[in-house]
């Protein structure tokens, strides 16, 4: 049973991780959110896997509920991680499209 002390606890680790990953993630350098969202899909990769763990052992509609909630949510944002990468690393990529001579006439 949850009293009302194990939820403000909760709550409190709550607030203080999404406050501590803004102030971490603000401060990261353009150059290195590449590599970060690597790190990030690895991450929720792994979350996936918790999610799926903890909907296998589900024994309530809630729980199971909750854990396939958790299942989309984490490959939602894999998914999603990879392709903000994907077009990361297109802006580093040659340009297909030669590049037109200064000076050259038609």
């Amino acid at each position: 049973m949850i009293t009302a002390m194990t939820f403000i606890i909760a709550l409190y680790i709550f607030m203080l991780a999404a406050f501590t990953g803004y102030e971490v993630i603000s401060r990261v350098p353009s150059i290195l959110h590449t590599p970060l969202m690597s790190g990030s899909n690895f991450v929720h990769g792994i979350v996936v896997v918790g999610a799926l763990t903890a909907l296998f052992n589900a024994s309530s509609v809630l729980e199971q509920i909750v854990g396939f909630l958790g299942v989309v949510m984490g490959a939602g944002n894999v998914v999603g991680g990879y392709v903000v990468t994907d077009r990361m690393l297109a802006m580093f990529k040659p340009s297909d499209k030669a590049a037109p001579q200064k000076g050259a006439q038609k």
